[in-house]
């Protein structure tokens, strides 16, 4: 059920389908951007396009909106109750279950109907001010609903908006130029040549070889270029499929954005103080590490027998983001069959997952996926899956000039006065006279040695020959 940029714009009406064939065309011709060339062919303006990428979810008003059934709802609701003692407010239950207190009063309107719950209390003429208590028969239905799914978050969006929104906030429409690429790495020592690489492979918004010696700073340029990502995206607590629940927001992945910022743009609803569908959280573009733990299991939905709903994969959680696989080759799996499972997921944008009742759901895939590794590329992949990623970035060892200047700031960061002169007996005795490569990572190791040694001797650390020479006995090992 993923949804394309070009079908989005046709289905709500921005572009006709023969603008779309025009503009695909000029596109496998010219290159770049199907929007850059629908505006380029007068079919729609930079800023309705810019609008598109920047939608809200409107806030629903009646249960109907929702796009989940009457009775999923009322069930729902039932079980949040029923953990809360099975007394609550409207206002209480309006934040549990992440709806507006429209919605809100009317599932609890349905469930009174049904003699499901009943006003225990009320102060006032207002609703709001309304006690409501489970009745005997709530209690039942309750629990024959928290056998079927334990689920007693905030309500779920339906699969089909989730794809939707997906479409509006892809990755691949973002564009960065030289000035981000240098910002985003002003923390690291990176070459002018590949900070032109990594500029040009992240504009593009696809997938990312990263090769070479260990230590020399893959993880660490993928993770700085993720968290520099502009834009803000919209990603639900949970998606409902058939009934089904998958969990979708991981707080300790997607950093919300804060209140003060939220939807400048956004329309308000005046009744509940929503400027959008509270079901979905305002984030921070994800960024998403795995390493040597990733399994072809983790790769698909996990489903919790006891609780009975779903956790969506890591790189689900990854979506409108990054997904960084780090030492890749060092799995529990052949490398093989790991790329087998990406290659159609890379090639189309979109995945597929599937149930514990055996029925498979089309999910986007819209990150971009950057692929890290020490190993030799000829001993993990081959030239059908190489074709599939769009660009091969190699990260050779660093120069010396470079390997100092990392030292450089490695001490002023430690709080430790750069001494040159040690610096140069560094290199001389340890990397020039052993013929070692310079490796970005080790003057950030041999500092910490340094330092460790230091408080052991209850002296002041500090860049000297004797300090390095300890270091360096305790540091490197010759193989």
């Amino acid at each position: 059920m993923s949804v394309s940029l070009g079908e989005l714009l046709v289905r709500e009406r921005l572009i006709t389908a023969e603008q779309l064939n025009a503009a695909l065309t000029r596109q496998r011709t010219r290159g770049g951007r199907l929007g850059d060339a629908l505006v380029a062919l007068g079919a729609i303006s930079a800023d309705d396009l810019n609008r598109l990428f920047h939608s809200v979810p409107p806030v629903p008003r009646k249960v109907v909106e929702t796009g989940l059934s009457d009775t999923f709802l009322v069930d729902l609701m039932l079980k949040i109750v029923y953990f809360e003692g099975g007394v609550f407010s409207l206002k209480d239950l309006s934040h549990k279950i992440c709806l507006p207190l429209g919605v809100v009063d009317e599932l609890a309107e349905l469930a009174k109907t049904d003699h499901l719950i009943a006003v225990r209390s009320g102060g006032s003429y207002s609703r709001l001010s309304y006690v409501f208590e489970l009745t005997a028969q709530g209690r039942e239905r309750s629990e024959k609903a928290l056998q079927q799914s334990q689920y007693t978050g905030p309500a779920p969006v339906p699969l089909r908006p989730y794809c939707l929104m997906v479409a509006h906030q892809t990755v691949r429409q973002i564009e960065v130029d030289a000035d981000w690429v240098k910002q985003a790495m002003s923390q690291l020592v990176i070459s002018k040549t590949l900070l032109e690489q990594l500029g040009t492979a992240f504009n593009s918004g696809r997938s990312i070889f990263l090769y070479g010696p260990a230590g020399t700073g893959k993880s660490s340029i993928s993770e700085a270029l993720g968290r520099a990502l502009a834009g803000d995206i919209y990603i639900p607590h949970a998606i409902e499929v058939d009934g089904q629940i998958i969990r979708v927001f991981d707080p300790a992945i997607h950093m919300t954005v804060d209140g003060d910022k939220r939807d400048a743009n956004a329309p308000l609803d005046l009744e509940s103080d929503f400027k959008h569908d509270p079901r979905w959280c305002l984030c921070h573009r994800p960024v998403v590490m795995v390493g040597g733990e990733l399994t072809l299991d983790g790769l698909n939905l996990e489903y919790d027998p006891i609780s009975k709903f779903y956790e969506c994969p890591a790189h689900m959680k990854a979506a409108n983001g990054v997904f960084i696989l780090d030492d890749f080759g060092r799995q529990q799996v052949p490398p093989r069959q790991l790329l087998n499972r990406w290659m159609v997921p890379l090639e189309r944008g979109t995945d597929f997952l599937q149930l514990h009742n055996g029925k498979k759901l089309e999910v986007p895939f819209d990150q971009i996926t950057i692929f890290c590794t020490n190993l030799s590329p000829g001993e993990l992949v081959d030239q059908a899956f190489l074709r599939r990623i769009r660009h091969k970035i190699q990260v050779p060892h660093q120069t010396e000039d470079e390997f100092l200047e990392i030292l450089r700031r490695v001490c002023e960061i430690q709080g430790l006065h750069y001494v040159p002169r040690a610096a140069d007996y560094l290199v001389k005795t340890y990397y020039r006279a052993k013929g070692r490569p310079f490796v970005g990572s080790h003057p950030r190791d041999l500092m910490e040695h340094i330092i460790d040694r230091a408080r052991f001797m209850h002296q002041v650390p500090d860049l000297s020959n004797e300090a390095i020479d300890a270091a360096a006995a305790s540091y490197f090992v010759d193989l």
